[in-house]
């Protein structure tokens, strides 16, 4: 595992990681009224997410391990992000923050601090999948790191509204956004060193596991009902379908 066979890995993990920066821009820029086409993004990154783990991911490590290893292992990752979530439930914070009821500035930008350090935490797995899948298979690694890139543009916006709205501190609010999303760099890196030594087939096969569960999790959990809360249920299931298509051909032909 050399460094020129690191470096693509690593950067698709920050180009993913750091969209959260993205949406703090776009909610920074007041032209947040695109919220119609959300459905359809978050839909997509859920498909991409669900057909990647169960076409893909799981395959793979059935075949090197078996099925009951493999899904042992894909159900300890669905157990390890519950909870995460379950510890820092940063979407019941969202929701909290997007209420239209009066707050003072001081729970406002408590607020913000505590969806970023949630997102912190949530965006760990995150980095370490990318970066895994994109060392072991490149085609894999890129539409995982687009489904992540999607996914995290809108918790970009959980971080900075509430901070920005807090201290009117668009570059307090960008900050924060950044630190969140620098887990997924953050856990590449711990993931390179840390896996660097023990590195084998085997080894690949139960972190495909884990990320699927994870992937499959956070499809349900989050991106999903986001949709259906915001009324763009029909716009979510197109957004999954074009997923799942998307990922087919690119699997197909790349």
């Amino acid at each position: 595992m050399d460094l020129t066979n690191v470096a693509l890995p690593f950067m698709l993990t920050v180009l993913a990681g750091l969209s959260t920066v993205v949406g703090s821009l776009i909610f920074l820029s007041h032209r947040f009224s695109k919220k119609k086409y959300l459905g359809f993004f978050l839909g997509l990154s859920a498909g991409v997410m669900i057909y990647l783990s169960f076409m893909e991911l799981l395959p793979i490590a059935i075949k090197r391990v078996g099925f009951f290893n493999a899904n042992i292992f894909f159900f300890l990752g669905i157990f390890i992000i519950t909870l995460i979530d379950f510890f820092l439930p940063h979407h019941y914070l969202e929701e909290r923050m997007c209420r239209k009821q009066s707050v003072t500035d001081k729970k406002l930008l408590a607020t913000g601090y505590i969806v970023a350090l949630g997102l912190l935490i949530h965006n760990f797995p995150e980095g370490m999948a990318v970066f895994l899948s994109s060392f072991t298979d490149l085609k894999l690694g890129v539409l995982l790191a687009i489904a992540i890139a999607i996914h995290n543009i809108p918790e970009g916006i959980a971080v900075a509204a509430p901070i920005y709205h807090a201290t009117l501190d668009k570059r307090k609010a960008i900050k924060y956004a950044f630190i969140s999303g620098s887990a997924e760099p953050i856990g590449a890196i711990i993931a390179y060193f840390l896996l660097k030594p023990h590195l084998n087939q085997n080894i690949l096969a139960y972190v495909f596991s884990l990320v699927a569960g994870i992937m499959v999790y956070i499809s349900f959990d989050e991106l999903l009902p986001a949709c259906f809360r915001d009324g763009q249920g029909h716009k979510a299931i197109l957004g999954v379908i074009s997923g799942m298509i998307m990922v087919f051909f690119s699997l197909l032909f790349l």
